[in-house]
């Protein structure tokens, strides 16, 4: 065999040395070995760049962990002076009225620009941040009116603001971490912390469902804001999701009149014990879980087996029976189809060889789920008009694969999913056409 010219070359150039082996020179051989870090370039533009970021001290370092958490706590007590309070907020209400600029035939108190520069001259440094100059531009985007504004919107706006930053501080005293998010232990403390202050809960719950009531809260909570399962939600979703608002309404007096709208708050108790109602009327055997037969009456009773095959295969179960907090998930991606945190669930269940997409194979499998219950209707049903008709609902980019982005872009990833998984559903939508309010 002849050698390549130029390795033989190559290798012709190699000498023997007994030097020293550097550091640097090893490290490229075994990287357990710390090099020393070369001179960093000093650039002067690095003096007036601040940090902004700080690198969390190791979980053993319990002294700087204190020193981080004393540093935060002062922090969010002196956010927490800057708030306005009740007698602040109606000040200011009664400087909006002194400064009103004209009034509408529809007794709409509006203020212009000018008058609105002369209140903030009035008011106090704490107040006065509230109330800036774009503030009232983007309030006079929004306002029907020319050059002026509601005096109404911007008490508005401050109220919410005062009580967003509220919120915020309140649910950072439970960051333990200090990064912006909270983990399911935190939410669960605070959620705890929370009951004694909500009046239409504290009085009608007994100390042996507090737990459970906690477990609902935070489940619905890390459902919609956690669909990717990291463990963890940002408070600032928390904030915009609107959840929070919702929880918080429940600290006000629930007035006689107003009882029955208040049965829409998911959080309110007749809420929770529906929820919880119907997973102890699904145990049928009171152990305290739901096997996979008891579990197949929630709903219609016409989940198909496939479906509920690959429930237990995906979620965590105990013995092979599901507990309550795996059974509120559950829930929630069947009772919110329409949204994206339930798709993201229920594809997880559909996408039966992890591949991240649904073939032809996927259809047929829970297709078959289907045809367990078809042999009691009149009208067979062919698998490959029924999987046509759902590539032809999803067109997806690549003609053998639906993705989730795809099912998520198509505008019918409801309908798709629920006659994949119910036979009820399926059965409304191949009878769309004699029944127009099921299409």
């Amino acid at each position: 065999m002849e050698l390549d010219p130029d390795f033989v070359k190559e290798f012709a150039c190699l000498k023997i040395s007994t030097r020293d082996i550097s550091a640097e020179e090893l490290a490229k051989f075994d990287a357990s070995v710390p090099i020393k870090p070369r001179a960093q370039v000093k650039h002067s533009s690095f003096k007036h760049v601040p940090q902004f970021f700080y690198v969390p001290p190791p979980p053993d370092d319990k002294l700087r962990h204190l020193l981080r958490r004393e540093a935060q706590s002062l922090f969010l007590q002196q956010k927490s002076e800057e708030l306005l309070d009740n007698n602040e907020l109606q000040e200011l209400w009664s400087r909006l009225e002194q400064h009103v600029t004209e009034t509408t035939a529809k007794k709409q108190q509006l203020i212009s620009y000018d008058d609105y520069c002369k209140l903030r001259a009035t008011l106090s440094k704490k107040c006065r941040k509230y109330l800036s100059t774009r503030l009232f531009a983007q309030l006079l985007s929004d306002s029907p009116y020319l050059g002026s504004v509601e005096i109404a919107s911007v008490f508005n706006y401050t109220m919410r603001k005062v009580w967003l930053t509220q919120c915020r501080i309140g649910l950072s005293f439970y960051d333990d971490v200090g990064q912006g998010y909270l983990r399911e232990f935190d939410l669960e403390n605070y959620i705890t912390d929370l009951i004694p202050t909500l009046v239409q809960i504290r009085d009608g719950m007994e100390p042996a469902f507090e737990r459970f009531y906690v477990c609902t809260v935070v489940k619905r909570f890390y459902f919609f804001l956690d669909h990717l399962r990291t463990g963890r939600i940002r408070i600032r979703d928390m904030l915009v999701s609107g959840m929070i608002h919702k929880l918080m309404e429940l600290r006000d007096e629930l007035k006689p009149s107003e009882s029955e709208p208040m049965q829409l708050n998911y959080f309110s108790m007749p809420a929770v014990l529906a929820v919880y109602g119907n997973y102890l009327k699904l145990d049928l055997d009171h152990n305290g879980l739901l096997s996979k037969q008891e579990l197949r009456r929630y709903g219609s009773g016409t989940l198909t087996s496939a479906f509920m095959d690959r429930v237990f295969e995906e979620c965590h179960t105990y013995d092979g029976e599901m507990d309550y907090k795996t059974y509120l998930g559950f829930v929630l991606a069947l009772e919110n189809r329409q949204t994206s945190s339930s798709l993201h669930y229920l594809f997880r269940m559909l996408d039966v060889q992890h591949a991240g997409y649904l073939t032809m194979q996927t259809l047929n499998y829970f297709f078959k789920g289907l045809e367990e219950q078809l042999v009691l209707s009149i009208d067979a049903v062919r698998f490959e008009d029924f999987s046509n008709e759902i590539f032809d609902m999803v067109k997806p980019k690549d003609p053998c694969k639906i993705t989730l982005k795809d099912l998520s872009n198509c505008g019918q990833a409801e309908t798709v999913v629920s006659i994949l998984i119910e036979f009820h559903k399926f059965l409304a939508y191949e009878n769309r056409d004699d029944n127009p309010q099921n299409a």
